[in-house]
């Protein structure tokens, strides 16, 4: 299936410009989650966190920015230099993929043309986004390779098999969510979402005028095992024991520093993004708001605007806004937990990857289909 940019000039321009924005924000959106990050955990630890480079520590963010670029440039005698200095550079491109293919808003509607407010928009959205985001295991072996470094290389295993592993629950989790939906585009996941609780069962129609129409409520076992392999895929604590101080220096990262180490910075938040991107398209609704339908939305700001284009600017800036208040929830909770559990021990890691978590995806499928089947089934 081909990606089509657009019938004209202006529709083809839009579409690069959309694809800029989208990395834009994946990368603006490091700097203020790093500054949460230490300003959160300085709350959560009882201390003040950054507070001396401009007001609240923001200008933090930009002195930061200076260190980095302006470190010493450095690479190892072991090293292979192709692979040490390809690794920070293709970090980033898994999670800006991924990032791209998941909708953030209703297609804006502008005259005759009609823009996607995605990056491009694939009918097979969730298999593409898992195949990109699983290519941050090679990144990381090329990390570890490159570097000649034998404490980089044991922190590069560990994350690959760690990945690996957890990846297989991860797919699994969300097999229910497809066969619910019937379907592997994001779009049409997010539109079966709308309006309140109402589904059909056994020739009856059960519904609540109380409870969002959301994937977490069908799903609640899929969305806490998809939330928790997310943690190992995005190498964060519970899980980064690719990055184990005490007893790997600093894994995959001995060594590096500077720009490079931002560009590994950057591709890790960048999975956070898409884990919380696809937590929300999958179990929160998306974009849609709650209690109501896009539709109900696009009418009501019809209603506002008096006019056709404008009220679709403003319904799709509406739910972009609502689809990037869900996500910063679970941005929140990555950071939340990062100061609040303790580090596994390898063996724990992997005992609750194959032990626990793959057993009870693969549970929650078979009951999944099987009350799916007896459900729908035409008594």
């Amino acid at each position: 299936m081909g990606l089509v940019m657009g019938a004209d000039a202006f529709e083809i321009t839009i579409n690069c410009v959309k694809l800029v924005l989208v990395f834009l924000i994946m990368v603006q959106a490091v700097p203020i989650l790093v500054w949460l990050e230490r300003r959160g955990s300085g709350f959560i630890q009882n201390r003040f966190g950054p507070n001396r480079v401009g007001p609240l520590g923001l200008m933090q963010l930009l002195a930061d920015a200076v260190k980095f670029l302006t470190k010493e440039e450095f690479s190892p005698k072991a090293a292979t230099k192709l692979l040490f200095y390809a690794a920070p550079v293709f970090a980033l491109i898994p999670g800006t993929l991924g990032f791209a293919a998941i909708p953030m808003a209703p297609a804006l509607k502008w005259g005759s043309y009609t823009f996607p407010i995605q990056g491009y928009e694939i009918g097979v959205g969730i298999v593409f986004i898992l195949g990109v985001s699983s290519l941050a295991a090679y990144t990381i072996l090329m990390a570890g390779w490159g570097s000649g470094n034998k404490f980089a290389l044991m922190g590069a295993l560990r994350a690959s098999a760690q990945t690996i592993s957890y990846e297989l629950a991860l797919g699994l989790s969300i097999v229910g969510v497809i066969l619910m939906y019937g379907t592997f585009n994001l779009t049409d996941m997010i539109n079966a979402q709308q309006g309140t609780l109402s589904f059909q069962a056994f020739g009856h129609t059960v519904a609540s005028p109380y409870i969002p129409n959301w994937g977490i409520v069908y799903q609640p076992l899929a969305a806490i095992l998809f939330f928790a392999s997310t943690f190992a895929e995005s190498n964060r604590l519970p899980f980064d024991l690719a990055e184990g101080e005490a007893e790997l220096v600093a894994g995959f990262h001995t060594e590096y520093g500077g720009f490079k180490m931002l560009l590994f910075f950057i591709g890790e938040y960048g999975h956070m993004l898409v884990a919380s991107g696809l937590m929300a398209t999958f179990f929160l609704g998306g974009y849609n708001i709650p209690w109501t339908t896009v539709e109900g939305v696009y009418q009501w700001c019809l209603s506002t605007t008096g006019n056709a284009d404008t009220a679709s600017a403003m319904s799709s800036l509406l739910h972009f806004g609502m689809y990037f208040f869900k996500l910063a929830i679970f941005l929140w909770i990555f950071i939340w937990v990062r100061w609040t559990l303790p580090r596994f021990r390898y063996d724990q890691l992997m005992d609750l990857g194959w032990k626990t978590m793959l057993p009870w995806a693969l549970a929650n499928t078979i009951l999944s289909a099987i009350v799916i089947f007896v459900v729908s089934y035409a008594w």
